[in-house]
C-alpha cells in the first residue's frame, strides 16, 4: 500500500517528488518513458535562476534535486484504475496490481492532429510534431509549421538555425505567442509567415515535396511540423469520472484536488492553471499538490 503514486510528467512530478519525500510518504512514481515534452524544448528563457537553458538540462537539474529525495520508481504504462473503499487500485500493462490512497495525475497532453491527407503515412517521414526529436532530417531543408502558440514559434526560431527557410502557417490573423519570440520569429530572415490559412494537403512524390494550403498557394517543403493546441490525455482516469471542461481539461480545485477525493490533477491536463502551459507553474503545481496530499493524510493519522 503506497500512501502516493504520481503517474508521470516532467516537470511535474519532479517538484512533487521532492516534497513527498521531505513529508516521507511512502511514493511510487510510475512513467511510460524516461522524459517529457519539456525535454524536448530547444530553449527556455523565462524560469527562474536560469536567463538560458535547453528543456532537457533543466530537467537534469531537477532530477539531480529530486534524486536525493528517497521514492521508489517504476516503468510501466498504467491501463486501468478504479476505487476499492477509500483506496485505488491500479492496473499496469503487464499486469501488476498496485494500492494507493492518493494519486497525483501529471499525464501530459497528445499531439493534436490536422486530420489532412497523407499526415498519417507520412509520419516520421516528412511529417513531424516534434522539431528537436527529428531536427537531423530537417537540416538544409525548406520546412512548414504549423501552429500560433508559444510552441510553434519557438521551434520555428530553432527550425531557422538549421533549415534554408521555415514557413509558419496560422489560421488566425494574429498569433498567440509571447511577443518577445514573436519579435524575432518577425524579424528572422529565413522565416516566413502565412496567417488567415491552414494545410488542406500534403503532397508527395515518393517523399514529401508541397503543402497546399486553404487559398492553394503551394509551399515547396520537405518537411512539416504540426505545432496545433494539445488534447489532455486522461482517458485511463475515466472510471473515476472526474469533472473536466469542455474541451477535456480536468477541472481543478486550488489546492489541485479534483471532484474525485484524493484524486489531485496539474498542469497540461488541468484547468487551476488557467492552461498557462509553463515549466513555472507545472512545478508550483505539484508542490501545492504534494502539499495537500500530505495535510490529507495526516489528518487520517490525527
Amino acid at each position: 500500500m503506497f500512501d502516493l503514486i504520481i503517474i508521470w510528467s516532467w516537470p511535474a512530478w519532479l517538484s512533487a517528488w521532492i516534497y513527498a519525500g521531505r513529508y516521507k510518504l511512502k511514493t511510487l512514481i510510475i512513467w511510460e518513458m524516461p522524459g517529457g515534452i519539456i525535454t524536448q524544448s530547444h530553449l527556455i528563457e523565462n524560469y527562474p535562476g536560469y536567463e538560458s537553458i535547453s528543456g532537457i538540462d533543466l530537467m537534469v537539474k531537477f532530477a539531480e534535486h529530486a534524486n536525493k529525495s528517497w521514492v521508489e520508481i517504476m516503468q510501466e504504462k498504467i491501463v486501468e484504475v478504479w476505487k476499492n473503499g477509500n483506496n485505488f487500485i491500479l492496473k499496469t500493462s503487464t499486469w501488476k496490481i498496485l494500492e494507493t490512497k492518493t494519486i497525483l495525475i501529471a499525464t501530459w497532453n497528445k499531439y493534436r492532429k490536422l486530420w489532412v491527407p497523407w499526415e498519417k503515412e507520412f509520419l516520421g517521414a516528412g511529417v513531424s510534431y516534434c522539431a528537436t526529436c527529428d531536427w537531423m532530417f530537417f537540416r538544409n531543408k525548406d520546412v512548414v509549421v504549423v501552429g500560433g502558440w508559444n510552441t510553434a514559434i519557438t521551434e520555428a526560431l530553432y527550425l531557422a538555425e538549421i533549415c534554408n527557410k521555415v514557413h509558419i502557417v496560422h489560421r488566425r490573423d494574429q498569433f498567440r505567442a509571447e511577443e518577445i519570440r514573436l519579435e524575432k520569429a518577425k524579424n528572422h530572415e529565413k522565416i516566413e509567415m502565412h496567417l488567415n490559412n491552414w494545410v488542406e494537403e500534403i503532397k508527395w512524390n515518393w517523399f514529401v515535396e508541397e503543402i497546399v494550403l486553404k487559398n492553394w498557394e503551394i509551399i515547396k517543403a520537405g518537411w512539416i511540423f504540426i505545432a496545433v493546441w494539445n488534447e489532455p490525455d486522461t482517458s485511463v482516469f475515466d472510471s473515476l469520472n472526474l469533472e473536466k471542461d469542455e474541451n477535456w481539461y480536468i477541472k481543478t480545485k486550488p489546492n489541485q484536488a479534483t471532484s474525485c477525493p484524493w484524486i489531485f490533477a496539474a498542469w497540461d491536463i488541468s484547468t487551476w492553471s488557467n492552461k498557462f502551459k509553463q515549466v513555472i507553474m507545472a512545478a508550483a503545481e505539484w508542490s501545492l499538490a504534494a502539499d495537500s496530499v500530505h495535510n490529507y493524510l495526516q489528518s487520517l493519522r490525527d
